[in-house]
């Protein structure tokens, strides 16, 4: 009998190919129904000054994110977008509602569920705001909004409020990779947050294994 991780794998790489299918289908229908094709030449240049600045990221979100998602939220997260805006933000916050862990069969269902349920809501409100905020939306959004400075800070204050929590809960080990990444910040401020998210990991985990052989935590 296929397990549970088999069948999700299975369709999870389904989904994957689906979708990458579909994304490459809608420019060719637009070529095909304009009769426009852009030259190879050019494609291949376009992809070569921006394929670079995005596989790193790429990779990174991999293996950061999948730990912390599980298998079939990592599949559901990477299809349907907005992975570090929404989708882990929201299975962190299930995991800890449920008091379950990242990498246990409980925390995977978790995981999984609430990923789910994220997509199937975020689809629904994205319909609903687009249809009924559509005649406001842009006086809200505007530079000379009083509104406009809230909305250039909704990331920030989203994972500000869930790193609060974790560090609340072990200020010692947070202390270390809230500095790595600050100076990251200040030493190098255009790298990827990909990049900078692989980085602030690894010194959390050495650091937290350095905290630990020394009995300081």
């Amino acid at each position: 009998m296929r397990t549970y991780f088999d069948r999700v794998h299975t369709w999870g790489r389904i989904s994957c190919v689906t979708t990458i299918c579909v994304l490459f289908l809608v420019p060719v229908l637009f070529c095909i129904h304009y009769n426009a094709w852009p030259p190879l030449d050019g494609v291949l240049k376009g992809l070569a000054a921006v394929v670079p600045l995005y596989w790193a990221t790429a990779v990174a979100e991999v293996i950061s994110y999948a730990p912390l998602l599980g298998a079939g939220g990592s599949y559901l997260s990477f299809v349907t977008g907005n992975i570090a805006n929404l989708k882990l933000p929201c299975a962190i916050s299930a995991m800890d509602s449920a008091k379950v862990r990242p990498n246990t069969e409980e925390g995977e269902v978790v995981t999984t569920i609430s990923i789910a349920a994220s997509s199937l809501t975020t689809t629904v409100i994205i319909a609903l705001g687009v249809l009924l905020f559509r005649p406001i939306l842009p006086k809200l959004t505007a530079e000379g909004s009083v509104f406009a400075p809230a909305f250039q800070q909704i990331i920030p204050a989203l994972f500000g409020a869930i790193g609060a929590s974790y560090f609340i809960k072990q200020p010692k080990l947070s202390i270390v990779p809230i500095l790595a990444g600050v100076l990251v910040m200040i030493f190098a401020p255009t790298m990827q947050i990909g990049v900078l998210i692989v980085i602030t990991i690894v010194v959390s985990i050495g650091s937290a294994y350095f905290f630990y052989k020394k009995n300081w935590v």
